[in-house]
């Protein structure tokens, strides 16, 4: 990748300065050890509910449904140990690798690191979840010498429906990532995680959260090819400034305009903040109307898209509502539009995205809450890694209003990834990442 020579400071979402004078590149998903770890994780780790198996198992609840007579009533939890250390040792590949097992909740639910060589050997991330899957059936079979007749019934609460469906439907071993059959093109796996998850492993922080989100959804980006060339920058720059609260822009727009302020005050704050930074300047006017240029039109498009998720903050944090997401992406842009003459974020592609997502989420159609849309869903996914963000943190903010609440779809994720600090902390630990690039 290029050598940038503009640097950024990296502030925290209490607004304190972490490092200051970073170049553009050690924020890259390419480069900053934080960043990979995260994308390495998400890869490779793997939630087991064995407390939810116990009992999913004691009334026959296997995939989506019940099936009357294959009951099995198994201590698995008293077991736990044996059946942990059988787990490790069959998805290990040589004694000492990187397989790593956390428990949490007393044993009842486990997080199962998969070693790389697994991943490395693999042409997609599926042989993590079929392994740990695998291992998990196997260790508990072996370990209650059940026959064959019931060895399928402790196969489909491990497994769910699967193959039945396509997707490992009602499975108690689950991954962030969806199967790569559900991936809407190339380069969409690390974009298709539900909104709800980023939510509970940041412990509804709306600047981690959309911090989070908008990790996974640039390294998507680079995935994609979205970020070669010239546009590998204005990829990085809209991950700064929008995701990493660079030069603290979006906690200097939200402290300006949280206590009275609404979506265009915010408006107005960011174009104060852009012409004094000097990223646009007056240009001709047009009877009354003021237009605005730029000579850096990808640094505008990172300013726009921080102003975007500042807006979103300061209105749905107004109401405590994640509804309101939809329409403040679509109006905040629309006004820097109408306000500067300039392109609004993702050069108006932001606004495109507002607009189906409002008909999807809650209007005629009204599919479902903003909680359970994702970077690869076809109303959410045109904005490239801008929008997705702004949604986390809308949701972090809701108060309960959403169909699909995140402690209804997601709890697990914060009882697992949400206790790892590059998930629940995901700010801090690229700042301190930056140290570790030499």
């Amino acid at each position: 990748m290029a050598a940038y020579s503009e640097t950024i400071d990296l502030y925290s979402d209490d607004g304190k300065l972490l490092k200051s004078g970073v170049t553009l590149d050690k924020i890259s998903p390419l480069v900053n050890p934080a960043t990979s770890k995260i994308i390495d994780l998400t890869k490779r780790t793997i939630n087991v509910n064995l407390g939810g198996i116990e009992q999913a198992l004691k009334i026959g609840k296997l995939g989506k449904g019940k099936i009357r007579g294959r009951e099995l009533n198994l201590p698995i939890m008293e077991n736990k140990d044996a059946i942990v250390a059988r787990i490790k040792e069959m998805v290990q590949v040589e004694e000492g690798d990187d397989t790593n097992i956390l428990e949490f909740n007393k044993g009842n639910l486990l997080l199962v690191e998969v070693p790389k060589k697994r991943l490395v050997n693999a042409a997609t991330y599926d042989a993590a979840i079929t392994a740990v899957a695998a291992a998990t059936t196997y260790a508990i079979v072996d370990q209650f010498n059940i026959d064959a007749f019931n060895a399928s019934t402790v196969k489909a609460a491990c497994w769910g429906a699967y193959p039945h469906t396509m997707d490992m439907q009602g499975a108690l071993v689950t991954s962030i990532l969806s199967i790569p059959q559900n991936n809407e093109g190339i380069g969409f796996a690390l974009r298709n995680v539900p909104v709800n998850h980023f939510v509970m492993m940041t412990g509804r922080n709306s600047l981690q959260g959309a911090a989070l989100a908008s990790t996974l959804e640039t390294a998507g980006e680079f995935e994609m090819g979205q970020a070669i060339g010239a546009f590998e920058r204005n990829q990085l720059l809209c991950y700064a400034y929008q995701g990493l609260n660079a030069n603290n822009m979006v906690y200097d727009l939200v402290k300006a305009n949280g206590e009275t302020g609404t979506v265009g005050s915010v408006v107005q704050s960011l174009v104060e903040r852009a012409i004094e930074d000097k990223v646009i300047a007056p240009g001709k006017k047009g009877g009354y109307f003021q237009f605005y240029d730029t000579k850096d039109p990808m640094l505008w498009n990172a300013y726009v898209s921080a102003g975007t998720l500042a807006a979103t903050i300061v209105n749905c944090g107004a109401g405590r509502f994640a509804q309101a997401v939809s329409s403040t992406l679509l109006y905040f842009n629309d006004l820097i539009e109408h306000e500067t003459g300039l392109p609004s974020s993702d050069f108006g592609r932001m606004m495109g995205t507002a607009v189906g997502f409002s008909f999807f989420s809650h209007s005629i159609y009204g599919g479902g809450g903003p909680g359970i849309f994702n970077g690869n869903h076809v109303v959410t996914r045109h904005a490239n890694g801008v929008a997705i963000p702004c949604v986390v943190a809308a949701a972090s903010l809701d108060a309960g209003t959403q169909m699909f609440a995140p402690e209804g779809t997601s709890k697990m994720m914060g009882e697992t990834y949400g206790k790892i600090d590059v998930f629940n902390k995901p700010i801090d630990q690229i700042a301190k990442g930056v140290d570790l690039i030499a």
